[in-house]
């Protein structure tokens, strides 16, 4: 009897233990959800609010009958396909990790990352072309590439409306290989990306998956790379002649076309830098057959940072572009 009572105490205990372990764990789970959520949230409301500050500016100085500018309407464009990224990520995310799950059926799953994919890929085409125009722009006039300073402006319209339609019809893709997380269709072989989980192919379909996600990341990345030297070869050789012409004057204030570079400049440094990790985390989540919790949630978070940064490098540009469009008003 004695026996028996101490082996029933030890089990009890035992159970105990493992109790306190299972509520310890939920605990820690449950903070570290809320911890995700909580960045998911901030992430999405200063970067949307960042790019339709932005875009509301630009929408009322053409309502005011001030001529947008190439860079302007690429940059437009960009503010749109930013607040499409940030809230095609950051809602379902946001919601996911406060436990709201209900919402997230098939349909909003495949919305979700269709419009992610679409506003990610036109964000890509965007600021490459803005650093394209903008080497072009600053060539000097006798250079080889002179003569498309003048044709280019009449191109970015149809590039543009070309980079939406690409984008949709290649992006088309990618929502027929996921679905919801709590979809209860009996599929063994699934990979979990938080809201939604896609089914897991062989390594040859990884494989191209990663491709098709990783190439067209690189050519953009290639010529971003070239007009971004190009530029600063410009800027480099316009800043000796003006040394070597006024040599005994100091002038502190630079050209608009020069701070327009620069800006530009430091718009694309960015975006190479967080785009080269997001494309590396794209890659290997493509690959990875089990993406662990953290991976998935960085991966989303690094998505999410050029989006969020970007309006803030640019608002002193729309600011001296709203000044000159009241002057000319005036």
């Amino acid at each position: 009897m004695i026996h028996v009572a101490h082996s029933s105490c030890s089990h009890t205990g035992l159970s105990d233990s493992e109790d306190k372990y299972q509520s310890l764990r939920t605990i820690r789970m449950d903070v570290r959800e809320l911890a995700i959520g909580t960045a998911y949230l901030s992430q999405t409301i200063v970067g949307t609010l960042g790019n339709f500050s932005l875009l509301y500016h630009y929408t009322i100085l053409y309502f005011m009958g001030c001529r947008l500018r190439p860079t302007e309407l690429i940059l437009t464009h960009l503010f749109v396909a930013n607040s499409m990224v940030l809230l095609s990520r950051g809602i379902p995310q946001t919601m996911v990790s406060f436990g709201w799950k209900g919402f997230f059926n098939d349909f909003a799953c495949k919305l979700f990352t269709y419009t992610s994919k679409v506003g990610r890929g036109v964000s890509l085409a965007s600021t490459c072309l803005l650093s394209i125009f903008q080497a072009t722009t600053i060539r000097p006039r006798n250079s080889r590439w002179a003569g498309l300073k003048g044709k280019t402006p009449k191109y970015i319209g149809p590039s543009i409306f070309m980079c939406w339609i690409t984008q949709m019809l290649v992006n088309i893709i990618f929502p027929m290989f996921v679905i919801s997380k709590w979809n209860n269709t009996n599929i063994t072989s699934r990979k979990d990306f938080g809201y939604c989980t896609s089914v897991r192919h062989d390594k040859t379909r990884d494989s191209l998956y990663a491709a098709l996600l990783f190439v067209p990341d690189v050519v953009c990345l290639g010529f971003m790379t070239l007009a971004s030297g190009s530029m600063v070869f410009t800027l480099y050789r316009h800043k000796k002649q003006v040394r070597h012409i006024h040599r005994n004057t100091v002038s502190s204030s630079s050209s608009p076309e020069s701070r327009a570079t620069k800006t530009i400049l430091l718009l694309v440094s960015t975006f190479v830098y967080f785009y080269t990790f997001s494309a590396i985390f794209h890659c290997y989540l493509a690959l990875a057959d089990k993406p662990n919790w953290w991976l998935v949630n960085t991966s989303a978070l690094i998505h999410g940072c050029f989006p969020t940064v970007s309006p803030f490098l640019l608002t002193s540009r729309v600011s001296s572009v709203c000044r000159l469009c009241f002057a000319w008003r005036r």
